[in-house]
C-alpha cells in the first residue's frame, strides 16, 4: 500500500474491489454536485478512468449534473465497497475532458449505449418509456451500418482531487481514516479521528 501517493493507493483498492466477486460494479461512485447557489444533489455514476490528472466520468452535458458542474465546477465522489469495509471520498474542481478524449471513449461504448446517448434528453420529462425506445431505434436506423458519432451535448468531466480520504472500518467503530491533501505537486497525509 502506498503511503505517499493516494492515486496509487486508490488504484490498489480499486483492483481489490474488482477482485471481490460480491461487488457487482466496483467503479460505481456517488457523484455530488451543487447548483451555483449551493443546493446539493447526488447520484451514482461510473468511473471511466483515473490517473494523476484526475477521475473521469461521462454524461449528457445538458443533464442536471452537467448543468450543475458547468455552473459550479466543484464536486465530490464517494466509493463504498461494503464487502471490503472500505470507502474512498474525493473532492476537488472539475474540468471538461478534451473532445478527442470524449470521442475516443465514446467509440468503446456498445452501439445501443451510443444510440441511447443521442435519444435521451437526460433529466428532462419523458412522456412515456416507448417514446425513449422509439428514439433509440430511430438513431440506430439513421446510422444503419455506419458508426454512431458522439453527440455534441455528451462528454466527460475530470475531477482533479484536492482531498482524498481512505476509510477502513475498524472494530468498535475505531475506523482508520487517512486524509491526503494536495500540497503543491505532492500530497500531505493526515490521520483523522474516526
Amino acid at each position: 500500500m502506498s503511503d505517499t501517493d493516494p492515486i496509487a493507493r486508490f488504484s490498489e483498492w480499486l483492483e481489490e474491489a474488482r477482485a471481490e466477486r460480491s461487488i457487482p460494479e466496483p467503479t460505481a461512485m456517488t457523484l455530488a454536485t451543487a447548483t451555483k447557489d449551493g443546493a446539493p444533489s447526488a447520484r451514482i455514476v461510473l468511473l471511466k478512468a483515473h490517473d494523476g490528472n484526475g477521475f473521469v466520468f461521462y454524461t449528457n452535458l445538458e443533464s442536471r449534473k452537467g448543468e450543475e458542474l458547468a455552473a459550479n465546477p466543484r464536486a465530490a465522489l464517494c466509493f463504498y465497497w461494503a464487502p471490503l469495509l472500505r470507502q474512498v471520498r474525493i473532492e476537488g474542481g472539475v474540468t471538461p475532458v478534451s473532445d478527442a478524449e470524449a470521442d475516443a471513449y465514446f467509440t468503446t461504448r456498445d452501439r445501443n449505449k451510443q444510440a441511447g446517448a443521442w435519444a435521451s434528453k437526460q433529466s428532462r420529462p419523458l412522456a412515456s418509456r416507448p417514446q425513449l425506445v422509439t428514439g433509440v431505434s430511430k438513431v440506430e436506423a439513421d446510422y444503419d451500418e455506419k458508426s454512431i458519432p458522439r453527440p455534441p451535448f455528451w462528454s466527460g468531466w475530470r475531477l482533479k482531487p484536492e482531498h482524498i480520504e481512505f476509510w477502513q472500518e475498524g472494530e468498535f467503530r475505531l475506523h482508520q481514516r487517512d486524509l491526503y491533501t494536495r500540497d503543491g505537486s505532492g500530497w500531505k497525509h493526515t490521520l483523522l479521528y474516526p
